[in-house]
């Protein structure tokens, strides 16, 4: 069977698409035969170089290696190796996502890699016992969010929390909420929406996947976003997106935090020396539970020292703990 030419030129282009690279280049010979013995069609050497030329010609990025037979490859890819090792890792490892859905989507990034490289990524997918969400309606749930926040309107949905007996039980007497969503952020490996709550009548946050079901997009438009609201600033306040009240304390550090102090407050984070083993900063947090704990896991490396109403509500915490 010959080869009509629009469907014979698309079947070279996946040949080398899925086949080559500057390691395994590919002579017409070969593709010729790749064309005969996969789908049992016929072309002939001169008809599979004029295409390729006028692959080139139209732009694609074909090598050729001259030689008494020219091979061919793709020089450049829409992702290279390692950036599709680094998006096959953040798919297995999010815990937004679905065993299910994590395993269809590092397939299919898979399959942008050549057949020499897609063993390689193969061999770095494992699910292990990661902890995974069961929320099958993650992608609509997602997708619906985003289309709200590009169109500006409001959105409403039903959220839900966990029993003591494992069992979904919907918040806020099972009622919707209505959220004017400003954006998405991933914290922590999770999902957050964070908008205008009109239940809390602040900006709140609400984890993505403990959406009961896909937002309805409402026809209201969304209230304005607040003046220098900045998403980077608001997650530096509110550890682990849990929000509450702010307030600028005052934090003592052993110099063996200044690791911790960067990654979360930034490189930009105005820090003074006290002494030759400590420094301290003030920043405005969000004194929640969350940001309690933070403190907490480091052993006395850093302390509050300031305000005095924050002190009192640690120790008060603390004390909680013990008894």
């Amino acid at each position: 069977m010959v080869l009509e030419p629009r469907t014979r030129i698309l079947r070279i282009l996946q040949i080398l698409q899925a086949e080559t690279d500057a390691e395994h280049p590919i002579t017409i010979v070969e593709i010729i035969r790749e064309l005969k013995e996969r789908w049992n069609l016929d072309a002939y050497r001169i008809t599979v170089q004029q295409d390729i030329e006028a692959m080139i010609a139209a732009g694609y990025p074909i090598a050729v290696v001259r030689s008494t037979q020219n091979r061919y490859y793709i020089r450049e890819r829409l992702f290279s190796l390692p950036e599709l090792k680094l998006l096959v890792d953040a798919v297995e490892s999010g815990k937004f996502i679905t065993r299910k859905k994590s395993r269809i989507l590092a397939d299919k990034l898979t399959t942008l890699a050549t057949v020499h490289d897609a063993g390689d990524l193969k061999r770095n997918i494992s699910l292990a016992d990661r902890v995974k969400t069961e929320n099958e309606a993650g992608y609509e749930i997602l997708d619906a969010l985003n289309a709200a926040i590009n169109a500006g309107v409001k959105v409403s949905f039903r959220y839900f929390e966990y029993s003591g007996s494992k069992r979904r039980k919907l918040k806020n007497g099972g009622e919707p909420y209505i959220l004017s969503p400003y954006t998405l952020t991933w914290n922590g490996d999770f999902y957050y929406v964070v908008g205008w709550s009109e239940k809390h009548e602040k900006i709140a946050v609400f984890r993505v996947d403990r959406i009961a079901d896909i937002p309805e997009l409402l026809e209201e438009p969304a209230v304005k976003k607040p003046k220098g609201f900045s998403i980077g600033a608001f997650a530096e306040k509110a550890f682990r997106m849990f929000d509450a009240d702010h307030e600028t304390v005052t934090l003592l550090c052993d110099n063996r935090a200044m690791n911790t102090v960067i990654d979360h407050f930034g490189s930009k984070v105005k820090t003074t020396p006290v002494d030759k083993d400590h420094f301290q900063f003030e920043a405005e947090v969000s004194v929640s539970p969350t940001f309690f704990s933070w403190i907490f896991e480091f052993g006395g490396m850093i302390k509050i020292i300031g305000p005095e109403s924050v002190k009192e509500a640690f120790r008060k915490t603390i004390q909680q703990v013990l008894s």
